[in-house]
């Protein structure tokens, strides 16, 4: 495997006598969209900018290909691109003219990168515009492309898809699985949205109460993943009682059809079992748990913003 191209190592954050972040450990793979979800306040935005040297780490050590940000910022810095907040554009200059200006800011940026970033992203037919007039989707890809110009490892996005309608949140969506494969750029996009963080991201990492509580790889089925079926039986009291009796099987609720959980794997034996025993099985309806509801489950609570 290749090696990481971001390392968070014992992370702590301590404000006051308050801990904010607790031995956080993960990294970031190259080439892959990492999606960083939690409940409010869990420490999201306080690790992302411990990250790229916002504030202060307490304790731990953020490596960036490499380089410590605290021991050799600069280097670490310089491979890092990011988007804490909506990304600031000068309206009354047109999309080329300021990325041209954010290019000054860094050694070795041709125009030819520039026009590189602008393909990427899918601005060719606006860069000739005022950025006053891009609607919010096009200035959340110009400001992908100005974090991109100096060809960092590592993309951070807080929220990137923040205030968009549905249209534009595919768009960016689009853009940043693109920029992952074209690029070999690693993502790391923190957002609200889990239903787009599982179709946008290779993996996860949930945070709470400032702790790391799991990483899942969205990309490969675990042999742990479980499914709801409800399942349509006759009669249900005596399927209750031989379910009861199979290993690995939680019974949900028994108001109208029956619902249990299972591994996928263990469904065909499940209806071959209860045939057998004289049951009568009218119908299967399987349901893949989705990233909302695993979330839900591990962090105890109906909040998911």
């Amino acid at each position: 495997m290749s090696e990481s191209t971001m390392k968070i190592i014992d992370l702590h954050k301590d404000i006051g006598r308050k801990q904010i972040i607790r031995n956080l450990n993960f990294e970031i793979r190259p080439g892959e969209v990492f999606g960083f979800i939690g409940p409010n306040g869990a420490g999201k935005t306080t690790t992302i900018r411990m990250m790229v040297g916002l504030i202060g780490i307490t304790k731990g050590d953020v490596v960036i290909k490499g380089h410590s940000i605290k021991k050799e910022y600069r280097k670490a810095i310089s491979e890092v691109g990011a988007i804490v907040e909506n990304p600031e554009m000068y309206p009354f200059m047109t999309g080329w003219q300021n990325l041209k200006h954010f290019a000054r800011m860094s050694n070795g940026i041709t125009d030819e990168r520039i026009k590189e970033v602008i393909q990427l992203v899918g601005l060719d037919n606006a860069i000739g515009t005022k950025v006053g007039k891009y609607s919010l989707g096009m200035r959340q890809r110009l400001g992908i492309a100005q974090a991109l110009l100096h060809s960092p490892s590592v993309l951070i996005l807080d929220e990137p898809t923040n205030g968009l309608d549905p249209a534009g949140i595919r768009e960016i969506r689009r853009y940043i699985r693109r920029l992952a494969v074209e690029e070999n750029v690693s993502v790391i996009v923190s957002s609200h949205l889990l239903s787009e963080i599982e179709l946008m991201c290779d993996r996860i990492g949930i945070i709470k109460n400032g702790k790391l509580i799991a990483t899942n790889d969205l990309n490969e089925e675990s042999d742990t993943d479980t499914s709801i079926v409800n399942l349509d039986v006759n009669p249900k009291e005596e399927a209750i009682e031989v379910l009861r009796t199979m290993p690995d099987i939680e019974v949900l609720e028994t108001a109208d059809r029956l619902q249990i959980r299972l591994k996928r794997d263990d469904i065909p034996h499940l209806v071959t079992t209860l045939v057998h025993r004289d049951i009568e099985v009218y119908g299967v309806n399987v349901t893949q748990t989705t990233l909302e509801d695993r979330f839900l489950e591990m962090i105890g609570e109906n909040v998911i913003d």
